[in-house]
């Protein structure tokens, strides 16, 4: 005997998203929550995926495991064990993303992280683990050409970074870059995940005179540093910071005089345009869809759980069921055009298939300077 909910059941595909809603990440967590909802409001509004001749609707569990990387590990395995979702979603950044890839290997269930870039994770060739973005080094290394173009005495490079293990990662993607476009390294130092006060750092930094100044780290450390450099006259050709240029709260908080032709990229930007084959039709069909429901323009944040989600989605109607080995193996062979850009995974399960955006702020708004495709200006020199 079929009970009702068990019948009712079987038309719902259960996805699991462990995500930090507590603690220091999350300001991340909300952003990802956001990226899942509008994505599971649009299909579920649309009839649900298509699984062969019938939809099926979606739901996501969302477990919060407190900004603690052990606990994300836990609430993964809760999630497939206690929850009994068929697919998964990894915990936020590269390190948790890792950890938890071991639960989808065990169990053999799907999984889709969005914020893992850190080529590490997928160094053991996971079976089951793929990954939206592109890796890290993918980010900045298309500017250097651009920067060398315009500003032909470019020399003296500085670089300042968060001692976190996405910064760092930027940090060591930049060096290896810089040094390999012949570009001197007059400074590099790592500051505190607590650090307040920058101004020692920053005025070393002043007295070695750099073309070029790289800042990692995030939103409120990008203010703060931003604040300071200020505060000493700091000026140079070129500052390049990471992730705080990417949202929109570094303009409101830093002001346009204080952002002005800074630097920065990330995975996405509300100003690409693609047309796609997923629920949201395009771009623009994406970003309406989420300024409908929350009331804001969608950064690269929410986006990036969004699309994750769109890969799952995808490679699910391309097997036509739910199957997990077939919908893993419809990831590994995916090729599809998303209102991020085209997704497809490389032989280690992350993906090759779109150039990040490069953009400036000018009168506190983005200008994509990379791709060619997407662009909307040529890069502007001095940042005082």
């Amino acid at each position: 005997m079929v009970s009702a909910a068990q019948a009712q059941a079987k038309d719902v595909i259960k996805f699991g998203a462990p995500l930090p809603l507590t603690g220091a990440l999350s300001p991340e967590a909300l952003k990802a929550k956001q990226g899942f909802e509008i994505w599971m409001e649009m299909v579920n509004k649309a009839g649900g995926i298509k699984v062969g001749d019938r939809k099926m609707k979606v739901e996501i569990a969302f477990v919060d495991y407190q900004s603690n990387t052990p606990k994300a590990v836990q609430a993964a395995e809760g999630l497939i064990t206690q929850e009994k979702v068929d697919f998964l979603f990894s915990p936020h950044g590269s390190g948790a993303a890792k950890a938890a890839s071991n639960v989808s290997e065990k169990y053999k269930v799907p999984t889709v992280a969005a914020t893992a870039s850190s080529t590490q994770v997928f160094d053991q060739k996971p079976r089951y683990l793929f990954g939206t973005y592109t890796p890290n080094e993918t980010l900045l290394a298309p500017l250097f050409p651009i920067a060398k173009r315009d500003l032909p005495s470019l020399k003296k490079v500085a670089i300042y970074t968060r001692n976190d293990l996405f910064p760092l990662a930027l940090s060591q993607a930049v060096e290896q870059t810089a040094k390999k476009n012949g570009l001197d390294i007059v400074f590099n130092e790592k500051y505190a995940i607590t650090a307040l006060d920058h101004s020692s750092a920053l005025s070393q930094l002043k007295a070695a005179a750099p073309d070029w100044i790289f800042v990692f780290g995030y939103t409120n450390d990008n203010l703060m540093i931003r604040k300071q450099m200020i505060d000493q006259r700091l000026e140079a050709p070129l500052i390049t910071m990471l992730t705080g240029p990417s949202y929109p709260e570094f303009v409101e908080a830093a002001g346009v005089a204080g952002s002005e032709n800074i630097t920065g990229a990330s995975w996405w930007d509300a100003a690409v345009r693609y047309t796609s084959e997923d629920v949201f039709g395009s771009t623009e069909g994406y970003i309406k869809a989420f300024k409908d429901k929350f009331g804001i323009v969608p950064d690269y944040g929410h986006a990036s759980y969004t699309v994750a989600a769109v890969a799952l989605q995808l490679a699910i109607e391309k097997a036509g069921t739910t199957d997990r080995e077939k919908v893993r193996d419809a990831l590994a062979s995916l090729d599809a055009k998303t209102f991020f850009g085209p997704i497809k995974f490389n032989e280690i399960g992350q993906a090759n298939s779109y150039d990040p955006p490069i953009f400036q702020l000018r009168d506190g708004k983005t200008v994509v300077l990379y791709p060619e495709a997407t662009k909307q200006g040529d890069l502007r020199l001095g940042v005082k």
